[in-house]
């Protein structure tokens, strides 16, 4: 192959530009998922099929977080830019050939394993619904359908670090929009073909995978990057990923964990339980994608890049500018979300088979898990903070406390709260996580809070204060938007939500705080 130009990761004012592609790319994808989402719901409601889909997408779903985008994409970018930084372009091409033919050999082996015992793979994740047999048969035909996608993402999530390393980061970002489109298209218009249209939305799991593969091949191509597939095992990068891996699957992605421990509760639960915690997840995915993982993958082929020229302060200041933007807008987002919770969940999917009592249950778990969307934001900061460091034990450590605290949360709340309770747990466990990962960084040295937060803190607290109270008067009784029909909720709830934020942007303005401010020093 021929030498390709360096293109540097990130830095300075390139942060932020390199972040507003991938928060446009992400919002265009959350919209276009909250419309998935919406024609679900729409066409086949919360019942018991839709629960049966739900958990067999959640599974290649829950490892392609754990895996792919979490513990593989932390393991490799680090190593992929030390590699780059300290030894050239013919080893980075070296490094990327093995790994992803090793990367295919496991990956694509999970899923033959997985494909062939299904049944006892839905039992282990879903074990409610052994008592109820066609919902534990469609769950265990549609993950034999749904699970190879897993192969498909994870190659996807490899070109993407490949990518982002190099400081391209648009169409890594783009891809979770064609899924979201081959899937409402396969709702739309494979579904009433089919004898079990449920089986449709599997197939467009399935579908987007490939066309999300494919999409990454032509940006590779441009940085004369496209991997060969040659698995080699022995090759010291190849074997130093794979361990740091292993442990980072717990260290990074705790939180995609809890939520699925959640899931494994909810299918005890009463029918339905499933779909309402799914469509509450999906709303506190919003925020969370357009900000805090949008600005978590910017910043870790920066901190990478600043750890393997041994630069600290710079790896310092970019964690204390990711922090400035996750606070300033992590804080807003969970407060409005959780007073908006019923309008928003009104407007999106009270139509079709979702009924009243469909949006007051998922709106109460909204208002559980709206809480953690600070404290999911700030784990997105911190731990790459300590992947970038190829400190795999400390995250670890963490996250096993933070996973088992959910459990004793879980089962302290859900008899009484029932799946509510599993919300509230997933909220609390992650501040204990992030709370936890910020004291080792304290402790190491590693970022301190300076002096300049405390009024910076005064200073979003009183922003936020103004915002919630033009949210309480501005927003009319839970009743009207059950009653009320059409596009008029939705026109509503969104006028609502951009009075908030110009409530908080003056306010803000109006108690010191300057857009400079934030600016990457």
């Amino acid at each position: 192959m021929s030498s390709t130009p360096p293109v540097s990761p990130p830095r300075g004012q390139n942060l932020w530009r390199s972040t507003a592609i991938v928060s446009v790319m992400t919002l265009l994808s959350r919209i276009a998922g909250l419309v998935r989402d919406m024609v679900f719901m729409n066409l086949f409601g919360a019942g018991k099929l839709m629960d049966a889909f739900l958990v067999a997408f959640k599974i290649p779903n829950f490892l392609r977080r754990l895996f792919a985008e979490g513990a593989f994409s932390q393991a490799f970018v680090p190593v992929l830019a030390e590699v780059r930084t300290q030894r050239g372009d013919a080893e980075v091409r070296r490094l990327i050939d093995h790994v992803a033919g090793s990367l295919g050999v496991i990956v694509g082996g999970l899923s033959v394993v997985a494909i062939v015992f299904s049944p006892a793979i839905i039992f282990v994740f879903a074990p409610g619904f052994r008592g109820d047999e066609i919902k534990f048969d469609m769950a265990a035909d549609m993950l034999r359908i749904t699970f190879p996608y897993l192969l498909l993402i994870s190659l996807t999530a490899f070109a993407g670090g490949i990518l982002n390393t190099y400081g391209r980061f648009g169409a890594s970002s783009f891809t979770p929009v064609l899924m979201n489109l081959c899937m409402i298209a396969c709702a739309i218009w494979m579904a009433p073909l089919l004898s079990e249209p449920i089986m449709a939305l599997a197939w467009g799991v399935l579908i987007s995978g490939i066309v999300q593969l494919g999409f990454q091949w032509w940006p590779l191509r441009q940085i004369n990057l496209v991997p060969r597939f040659r698995p080699d095992f022995k090759d010291p990068d190849v074997k130093r990923i794979l361990t740091l891996m292993l442990p980072a699957m717990f260290g990074v992605s705790v939180s995609q964990i809890n939520l699925l421990l959640d899931t494994v509760l909810a299918s005890f639960l009463v029918e339905g339980s499933v779909s309402w915690l799914y469509t509450a997840e999906r709303l506190t995915e919003l925020p969370l994608g357009l900000i805090g993982i949008a600005v978590a993958t910017v910043i870790l082929p920066t901190l990478s890049a600043k750890h393997a020229q041994k630069s600290d302060a710079e790896f310092r200041a970019t964690i204390d500018w990711a922090l400035k933007v996750i606070v300033m807008v992590g804080v807003p987002a969970s407060l409005a979300m959780g007073v908006l919770a019923e309008p928003l969940m009104a407007s999106l999917f009270h139509h079709g088979r979702f009924d009243d009592t469909d949006v007051v249950k998922s709106a109460m778990a909204l208002q559980a898990l709206s809480g953690g969307i600070l404290a999911f934001m700030l784990i997105k900061v911190f731990a790459p903070a300590f992947y970038a460091r190829q400190d795999i034990k400390t995250p670890v450590r963490i996250g096993i406390i933070a996973m088992v605290a959910n459990m004793v949360f879980n089962l302290m709340l859900v008899w009484h709260l029932e799946h509510v309770g599993l919300s509230l747990a997933s909220t609390l466990s992650a501040f204990v996580n992030a709370g936890l990962l910020y004291k080792g960084l304290h402790q190491r040295d590693i970022y301190r809070l300076g002096p300049a937060w405390w009024l910076l803190a005064a200073r979003f607290a009183a922003a936020n204060a103004v915002m919630l109270a033009v949210l309480w008067l501005i927003t009319p009784e839970s009743s009207w938007w059950l009653a009320e029909q059409g596009w008029g909720r939705l026109g509503w709830v969104l006028l609502i939500c951009a009075a908030g934020a110009a409530a908080y942007g003056v306010a803000l303005l109006a108690v010191g705080f300057r857009p400079r401010e934030l600016r990457h020093p």
